[in-house]
């Protein structure tokens, strides 16, 4: 490196050290240097999105499948706002995701040039951190410090804004070893006496209940929560991002929580006298608006790797700072040594088993001929293998795909939690399959969402990425429709779709494979065929336009003992 490395190959060089294979992108004027940089590159493939948004949501879903950070990258200017929501969708889950923006020269920045934007102010808000590079000799520091603070801590988006210049001028600086950041060293090893308190508030417990999030998913503690629940005999309720934290099948599993979450999992929580959460940041999705209201009687108990998150929605007894995975191993190990003390759980451990029954008995699907959501996602968890991964659009799909797909692995269900992002799932699933290419990934879409990000058929047409779109397609925006039949005198304003486009043709205009399907009897055929193609597919499963996911605590409700305000 005697002459020094331009930027561009200083770029292309971190990627590397970093083990980055994957790249979802859109070129412009201001990002041609770094493409020419990838145009003869072997080791990292670029992949061609259709919209920025798109590349967004792909480094998205790619993380969450691989447990890696994703990456993404667009031009200045419009490019770079086109990832503003995905970046934000990103961040709000705390998925590590590090986007390369392009900027205009430095000399030029602040003058309104052709396709500016102040990148850096946008994004500050709304990302886990972000810079703006104003000279090659310190990118390389930049861009591996970049990926130490997407992936640690409480991970998030972060941007690299990068001049054109910057990327053309040549440097003899290239930073080797760790980078650090002042005032930057995450807390992730639980206080040992904090645990110990709660270790024996556990042990203690009558009716302990964890609810898990998707910290735990996102700390690969898993399999060490199974063996926790099962020491404790407590039932276990997860988040929307917790799905597939513990196996949905296992009779301690409660499923999800919250607005729309499971009976017998809201039940619990307002039954348990200890309730241990972790990794979890209690939404109003969560908790519902009435917090005084939501476990009341329970000794409260939070373990986040955020110590921001702590007491700040909910008031608890035990607050705790750590990483999942180190706290549920650390508490395994100290309440081994409270056998003496632990307490008869047998009747807490039936009552558990019983509503898990109860919920998989209630959700059990009658055989009657209907083209429902619930027979489509049913056939759908019968017909995929144990490795298969599942993403989700936001709205009515979303919520019947909590509700009946049962995960019973970490990093299978993937959707969009905190910002609850239309668009999201179909990049996602391209994403999640560029990750996991032997899986099969299938996404559960509404018409509404789907059309926000139809485009990205293109890609992975030209990718040749094939993942499967399911539309539950009601012909309405589903869940605000549901709203408005609810609590707004069936007032449908804004929300009908209608039955433009034909989703079946509008698949085959892009070489992708589609299909109709109206009767329950045809949706395994479907599935087959789809995955049997070989390409990307579009399955249009027309179901009835009224059709609503219950149960569902009202907007601005909370959850009482037994019953739903």
């Amino acid at each position: 490196m005697s002459g020094g490395l331009k930027g561009t190959e200083i770029v292309v060089k971190c990627l590397k050290e970093e083990n980055v294979k994957n790249i979802f992108g859109f070129p412009g004027g201001q990002l041609i240097p770094l493409y020419d940089q990838l145009f003869e590159e072997t080791d990292i493939r670029n992949i061609l999105v259709r919209h920025e948004q798109g590349a967004a949501h792909a480094a998205d879903g790619y993380a969450r499948a691989s447990g890696e950070p994703g990456v993404c990258m667009a031009t200045s200017g419009p490019g770079a706002t086109n990832l503003i929501t995905g970046l934000l969708n990103a961040t709000m889950d705390s998925i590590p995701v590090v986007a390369f923006t392009a900027q205009v020269p430095t000399k030029a920045i602040g003058t309104d040039a052709f396709q500016e934007a102040d990148t850096f102010g946008i994004t500050m808000p709304i990302t886990k951190h972000n810079f703006l590079v104003k000279s090659t000799d310190h990118l390389s520091w930049t861009i591996k410090g970049a990926f130490k603070i997407a992936n640690t801590g409480r991970k998030g988006a972060v941007v690299i804004d990068l001049p054109n210049d910057v990327q053309q001028k040549t440097s003899k600086e290239y930073h080797h070893g760790e980078v650090k950041f002042a005032g930057y060293n995450p807390s992730i090893v639980p206080n040992p006496l904090q645990l110990k308190r709660i270790a024996q508030k556990l042990v203690e417990a009558e009716r302990p209940l964890i609810l898990a999030g998707g910290g735990v998913i996102l700390a690969n503690a898993s399999e060490d929560l199974r063996i926790l629940a099962e020491y404790l005999g407590a039932g276990v309720a997860t988040t929307l991002m917790g799905k597939g934290a513990i196996p949905e099948n296992h009779p301690l599993s409660l499923g999800m929580v919250g607005m729309h979450g499971r009976l017998g999992a809201n039940k619990m929580i307002n039954n348990c006298d200890v309730l241990f959460v972790i990794g979890c940041r209690f939404s109003d999705r969560t908790t519902g608006w009435g917090l005084e209201s939501f476990a009341p009687d329970a000794v409260k108990i939070h373990c986040d790797i955020d110590s921001s998150e702590l007491n700040k929605n909910i008031t608890v007894d035990f607050p705790l700072v750590g990483d999942a995975n180190l706290v549920i191993k650390d508490l395994i190990k100290f309440i081994k040594k409270y056998e003496d003390v632990k307490k008869d759980t047998n009747i807490w451990r039936k009552r558990v088993n019983q509503l898990h029954g109860m919920c998989e008995e209630c959700e059990t699907i009658k055989p009657n001929g209907k083209l429902t959501p619930e027979n489509i996602i049913k056939t759908i968890n019968d017909f995929l293998d144990d490795n298969a991964i599942v993403t989700t659009e936001v709205g009515q799909n979303q919520m019947f795909a909590a509700h009946y797909y049962v995960t019973k692995k970490p990093r299978q269900f993937i959707s969009s939690g905190g910002l609850g992002t239309m668009g999201f799932g179909f990049p996602a699933a391209i994403g999640a399959k560029v990750a996991k290419p032997d899986s099969q990934v299938l996404d559960i879409a509404g018409d509404g969402s789907f059309l926000m990000v139809c485009q990205e058929l293109a890609t992975a047409m030209a990718e040749n990425i094939p993942v499967v779109v399911a539309i539950l397609n009601n012909s309405f925006l589903g869940m605000v429709r549901q709203w408005q039949e609810l609590f707004w005198d069936k007032r449908y304003s804004g929300t009908k779709l209608g039955t433009i486009p034909d989703f079946v043709k509008l698949a085959e205009s892009f070489g992708a494979y589609g299909e109709r399907v109206e009767k329950a009897s045809d949706i395994e055929k479907a599935l087959k065929n789809a995955f049997d193609s070989g390409v990307v597919s579009v399955l249009d499963f027309k179901i009835e336009s009224e059709t609503n996911i219950l149960p569902m605590i009202p907007p601005g409700g909370r959850i009482i003992g037994r019953i739903f305000v």
